[in-house]
């Protein structure tokens, strides 16, 4: 999908649009002024002794109104809108509808895996009765395993955008060991947004005991953070514009409602990110390359079905690249723990099986590196971890 060549098209017609908007005020602002101009005389002659033909005058603005020509400058400025404009609709026809059926290919899946993932799509969504009717129509009961989980997530980032903190710190102080293990310290920045509500809303004293009931036993190993939020009541009644006034900024209970979301997800042990939505999002990547691969093997749909690896790349975003992987560039086999990539004494990399093939099984006999006029020995190159 040429994005580019869209929104070019787009900005043309744009300002096209723009150009016959003007023009046509332009010509309707002349065109009133003749005839305010017209009808002043006209007015006028009524209180005048020597009063000026009718006729004269009405002969005058139609002279005006022919030179002004309306009509023809009009249909130029709409005409080339319109060519524009006409061009737009089949340039979008062709670029965002196309029949994305022929990248369809032929795969089994497991179907209660998928449905397990849709409908924790919908609950980690929020969409909990749509989830449910999901659940009911594809007959899967036990894909509502994750509703409660999602329910409870959900209830918490509900009372945070009410600025109640209270089913956060529950739910952390439940899962302490759990979070203290993942290296987390959420715990902790949500007492903090709290010391600063409770400063800014109960006044010093009422933070002070907040502060000594539960960031104590961060001191040890936060102390920093710990002198900082103290240092802050020196300024109970003017924090906002005390050095520390970036505590009380709204960001942080954005990022803490995101953060939590993610910490949620990683005890429940899902990811942060809807894997249907990543599927979906890397689908799109995807697919115009997908498209193109069908439209040059027109014809051919079998062996497109039977294709064990695409004979094209298909890039897609740094965001969709989640663990490293080595595909050889010899083979085109992925790296695997059998078949792992192998350090060249060159510097190149390939595939164990590859260089096997090269060397003929010989692990001292010199052959030559497919990309550089080297020559390695077998025995020389080194195994390479992912």
């Amino acid at each position: 999908m040429e994005l580019n060549s869209i929104k070019d098209a787009f900005d043309r017609v744009t300002k096209k649009q723009k150009v016959s908007y003007s023009k046509s005020r332009e010509i309707i602002e002349q065109i009133g002024q003749e005839i305010e101009q017209a009808l002043s005389r006209l007015q006028s002659d009524q209180d005048s002794t020597s009063p000026t033909d009718h006729k004269l005058v009405l002969s005058e603005l139609k002279a005006k109104l022919k030179e002004i020509a309306p009509l023809s400058q009009l249909e130029g400025a709409q005409k080339e809108l319109n060519v524009t404009l006409s061009k737009y609709p089949k340039l979008l026809e062709k670029s965002l509808n196309p029949d994305i059926s022929k990248a369809y290919r032929n795969v089994d899946f497991d179907t209660l895996t998928v449905n397990q993932i849709i409908a924790s799509h919908f609950y980690r969504e929020g969409q909990f009765d749509l989830g449910d009717c999901f659940v009911n129509e594809s007959k899967e009961q036990g894909a509502a395993s994750n509703k409660s989980p999602f329910l409870e997530m959900f209830h918490i980032l509900e009372a945070m955008k009410s600025r109640n903190l209270e089913p956060a710190l529950i739910w952390a102080t439940n899962n302490h060991e759990q979070l203290k293990q993942n290296g987390s310290d959420i715990e902790l920045k949500l007492h903090r947004l709290q010391f600063v509500e409770t400063l800014q809303k109960k006044g010093r004293d009422e933070a002070l005991k907040y502060a000594r009931a539960f960031l104590a036993p961060f001191a040890v190993k936060y102390m920093a953070e710990i002198q900082k939020l103290m240092a802050c009541l020196l300024w109970a009644e003017k924090l906002d514009s005390s050095p520390y006034a970036e505590l009380v900024s709204s960001i942080h209970w954005d990022k803490l409602a995101e953060e939590l979301t993610r910490q949620f997800c990683n005890l429940m042990g899902h990811s942060y990110e809807s894997p249907l939505s990543v599927t979906i999002a890397a689908g799109v990547q995807g697919l115009p390359t997908l498209l193109k691969l069908m439209n040059v093997m027109t014809g051919k749909k079998q062996e497109w079905q039977t294709m064990k690896q695409l004979p094209v790349p298909v890039d897609l975003g740094r965001e969709f690249q989640f663990h490293s992987i080595f595909v050889c560039p010899v083979s085109r086999d992925q790296g695997s723990e059998e078949n792992p990539p192998m350090l060249l004494s060159c510097g190149h990399v390939l595939c164990k099986q590859s260089i096997t093939k090269l060397s003929k099984n010989n692990s001292t006999r010199p052959f030559k590196c497919p990309y550089c006029p080297s020559e390695v020995e077998a025995g020389q190159c080194r195994q390479l971890y992912l």
